[in-house]
């Protein structure tokens, strides 16, 4: 499995650089107030996708931090009412002996 996936990252590099190659024109990025970027078409997408994926990232970095908090509690709640079972389920000890 491991060749498998190493064969296909080998051939998405491969894609990926050709595709770097056929692209290598400059472009223009005109931003507000008059200012403008000027850069090969192959780095102008891969700064917009490095800054698609971190902006994801972001988006989802409260969801994940609520899920751990709730995923905490409900592993103390679990562990509460597993001790509380077990203390349940032991037989009662008499509380002194009476010998005759």
């Amino acid at each position: 499995m491991k060749i498998f996936s190493t064969l296909i990252g080998i051939v998405l590099f491969i894609l990926f650089f050709g595709f770097a190659l056929k692209n290598t024109q400059e472009v223009d990025l005109h931003l507000f107030l008059h200012y403008e970027l000027r850069g090969p078409l192959v780095l102008m997408l891969l700064g917009f996708f490095v800054a698609g994926a971190v902006l994801g990232v972001l988006a989802l970095t409260p969801t994940v931090f609520r899920h751990r908090r709730e995923t905490n509690k409900h592993k103390t709640t679990i562990n509460t009412l597993q001790a509380s079972a077990q203390q349940a389920n032991r037989p009662p000890q008499p509380d002194s002996v009476i010998t005759q």
